[in-house]
């Protein structure tokens, strides 16, 4: 029996939960000793002309052993994505654009004496219009100094798609029923627990990093372009690492210079932000404007729809400036709707800059149609599960080209959605509502649905590396470094098998993951594999760990190389039983080779590594012949991404009276393919289902007029705790998909897609016999009551 689709608890948790994680603030690495630490100098101004930077008061503060300011700094700017000219430098040169932008930064003996010794820097700044409104700033007209980039002469990054579409002959503005809202998607900021932090020495000429990051190749690039090094004089290392979700994908401006610092003063550099720097400073979300038109009959046929887009890049424009292409690839959704349009602005504002967030453009498709299709309902007097049910897209089981662009692998859009509306009992709920409303209650009931489909692996696939070594007891020590993922109860079965993987995990239960299938493949126990990951030596190349593409990639990568050692090891245990290797198999319950139909005599894994080790099964075409050991190396590809899909329902109270909403139910029927393990799955959407209903109700980074953040600490920025979360109702639902071996989709960021609009539509849901139309998210306690008030005084 396989121990695929089993409930194997997490091996990580062992470690994390005793000893505790590793991460960069902790190291005690010999390399770093003698480190001193940074502390980077922010603007407190929005958007305004460097005119001076004075240190020397700085410089006679205790403890100050350099400080630094961008005119120091001889390192090539990161290029604008999408506007080459909207470069940013690693410190600020000439002028700011946001406020928590490094100006400069200060090296201390202790981390305690960097804030002190930074107040002492006294920056004089000129004064520029700060811009926030994104359509003001994209205005033809707006002012020459309001200007981010004076030389590239505008705030418009780009511009994509066809705006004249929402209006042109065959469009949803011909329709008998229209439907016409602005929605804001609101910017967030990703929160994880673990703020950046980040080491830097040189050994023998070599730079070395330590850096809390989700893909460690990739910081290496970017240090490598930034620095001019060869591959070699390069090494990363990434340690545990305390949440990511989008936000630490690569290198950040302030990781990057730490290279620089620590050549200069001759000694390794560290670097952990505060709280309030990490929500000033680091990459935020969302943070797009939709204007949506949606049409068709009046039987709830929907005939035509138009998403356009206005997305906010933040100061400087890097994965921001692409994100809403993946917006509007996934415009259409779910529904088989003939005429889909859409068009993007984006611009750049005096905020930090938009990167990533969990679901990363998906997310904001799936919000701006779902609640367009409410409010065709809404025009069209139809209940919105009817108007769904008419427009889902069919089952298939090939590749669907939706309206928008994307092509889907594999779905069963209707079946999820009846799914979750059984499990949720929705005729009940209606029903229940309608009491309410004609009783009067003052807590109304709000019933939001949202169905979706998301691009994980996205939008182009890619391919990820895994090696599979299997090392005797005796010698266990001497297999492969680096960080480990999870130690498991240590080895058994005679051997180790050590996982090198290209992948970064950082808490979703990669090393379980990557252990069943290397148990299921080779018949080792669970506890006997040990990965290891974000060591650039260690493992030689890797994508890392983004857009739910780890188990897909990563994990048919280590599928892969498993396989690959049971074949070197049928070599060598065929030698070792003295028969041909075509009549060797492998017992997967035992973890034993044997003869086809003698399995009375057989060998161990622990025999035939220690004779690998000694130069066995070296046959023409099976390895080099030098005695290199029972190992594999495999790197898994693929340029078909796959498209997770499911439906969600959100059950809301709103009293009336203060505009408070209280989700009291969420219902959510998440296919992610093949599950490998329900344990980890569900604890996936657990988190994503959290953050998603996070957007509709609570969470949102904002700014007030002049740039100034005002939600800068977890006082200020509401993130809920379980007090304020129902406990989630989970339905299952597979639909293996064909684009791996493992059949497996993406989860980690479905549940944040669909949750979002299912919670916002329930709120909408809620008030609407008020005469409530829209309410934009977050939908705080003011929000709502303002949004009743005017419906009900108008």
């Amino acid at each position: 029996m396989s121990i695929l689709g089993t409930r194997v608890v997490r091996v990580e948790d062992p470690r994390l939960l005793t000893d505790g994680g590793t991460y960069a603030a902790d190291l005690t690495d010999p390399r770093l000793a003698g480190a001193v630490h940074a502390t980077y100098v922010r603007s407190t101004v929005a958007h305004a002309l460097l005119t001076e930077v004075e240190v020397e008061a700085a410089r006679s503060m205790p403890g100050v052993v350099d400080v630094v300011t961008g005119a120091e700094v001889d390192l090539p700017a990161i290029p604008g994505m999408a506007n080459p000219g909207m470069a940013r430098h690693l410190l600020a040169r000439d002028r700011v654009r946001f406020v928590g932008e490094p100006v400069a930064v200060v090296l201390t003996e202790r981390a305690e004496q960097g804030p002190d010794a930074a107040e002492q820097v006294v920056v004089d700044y000129e004064p520029l219009p700060a811009v926030i409104d994104p359509f003001v700033a994209l205005a033809d007209d707006v002012v020459a100094d309001a200007v981010l980039f004076p030389d590239v002469g505008t705030n418009v990054v780009g511009a994509f798609g066809d705006p004249g579409a929402a209006t042109a002959p065959g469009g949803p503005q011909a329709c008998e029923i229209v439907a016409r809202q602005r929605i804001v998607n609101q910017r967030l900021a990703a929160c994880p627990l673990e703020v950046r932090s980040s080491a830097a020495t040189w050994a023998d000429g070599r730079l070395v990093m330590w850096c809390s990051t989700q893909n460690a190749h990739g910081l290496k690039a970017a240090l490598r372009g930034t620095y001019g090094l060869d591959d070699d004089d390069v090494l990363v290392i990434t340690p545990d690492v305390g949440g990511g979700f989008g936000a630490k994908i690569g290198g950040a401006p302030e990781d990057l210079l730490l290279a620089l610092l620590s050549r200069r003063c001759g000694r390794p550099v560290r670097w952990v932000e505060t709280r309030t720097e990490n929500m000033q400073a680091m990459v935020h979300g969302r943070a797009q404007v939709h204007d949506v038109v949606i049409g068709g009959r009046a039987d709830g046929t929907i005939e035509a729809y138009h998403l356009g887009i206005v997305a906010e890049a933040g100061a400087y424009p890097g994965m921001g400036a692409f994100l809403p292409m993946l917006t509007r690839i996934m415009a259409a959704g779910t529904y088989a709707i003939p005429s889909v349009t859409s068009d993007a602005r984006v611009v750049v504002t005096p905020t930090s800059p938009v990167a990533a967030y969990r679901g990363a453009g998906r997310p904001e498709a799936t919000a701006a149609i779902e609640r367009a299709v409410d409010l065709f309902a809404l025009e069209a007097g139809l209940d919105p599960a009817d108007v769904r049910r008419r427009n889902l897209v069919p089952r298939f089981d090939e590749q669907y080209q939706s309206p928008s662009g994307a092509t889907y692998d594999c779905g069963d859009f209707p079946a999820a959605f009846e799914r979750v509306l059984a499990a949720a009992g929705y005729d009940e709920l209606r029903a229940e509502q309608r009491r309410r409303r004609v009783r009067g209650d003052t807590v109304a009931l709000g019933i939001g649905l949202s169905t979706y489909v998301e691009v994980t692996s996205g939008p182009t696939a890619g391919s990820e590396f895994a090696r599979v070594e299997v090392v005797p007891v005796n010698g266990a020590g001497d297999g492969p470094g680096g960080p480990v993922a999870g130690d498991g109860a240590g080895p058994s079965a005679g051997v180790e098998v050590v996982v090198a993987t290209g992948v970064s995990p950082h808490g979703q239960g990669l090393a379980t993951a990557f252990a069943m299938l290397v148990a299921d493949e080779m018949g080792v126990p669970v506890e006997a594999v040990r990965v290891v990951h974000g060591d650039t030596d260690v493992v030689p190349r890797g994508t890392g760990t983004f857009g739910s593409r780890s188990l897909q990639l990563g994990g048919s990568a280590v599928r892969g190389a498993a396989l690959a050692v049971v074949d070197r090891g049928r070599e060598v245990a065929a030698e070792l039983l003295e028969a041909s290797a075509t009549d060797v198999v492998l017992d997967a319950a035992t973890g034993r080779f044997h003869v086809a139909g003698t399995p009375a005599v057989s060998q161990g894994w622990a025999d035939v590594a220690v004779a690998a080790s000694a130069g066995a099964g070296t046959a023409e075409g099976v390895d080099d012949g030098d005695g290199a050991g029972l190992s594999a190396e495999f790197d898994f590809s693929t340029t078909q991404p796959t498209y997770p899909f499911g439906a969600h329902v959100a059950v809301v109270e709103v009293d009336i009276e203060t505009g408070d909403a209280r989700l009291v139910r969420l219902v959510a029927c998440d296919d992610a393919g093949r599950v490998l393990n329900p344990l980890l799955a569900e604890g996936q959407r657990h988190g994503g289902l959290a953050q998603g209903a996070a957007q509709a109700l609570f969470e949102e980074m904002a700014y007030d007029a002049d740039g100034n953040p005002m939600t800068t600490n977890f006082a200020d920025y509401a993130i809920p705790s379980a007090a304020e979360l129902p406990s989630f109702e989970l339905v299952d639902h597979e639909t293996p998909t064909w684009v791996n071996p493992l059949g497996a989709k993406g989860v980690g960021e479905s549940g944040t897609i669909g949750s979002t609009p299912a919670v916002h539509n329930a709120v909408c849901d809620a008030v609407a016999h008020l005469g409530v139309r829209h309410i934009d998210m977050p939908c705080t306690p003011e929000r709502v009551w303002r949004a009743i008030q005017a419906a009900t005084d108008g």
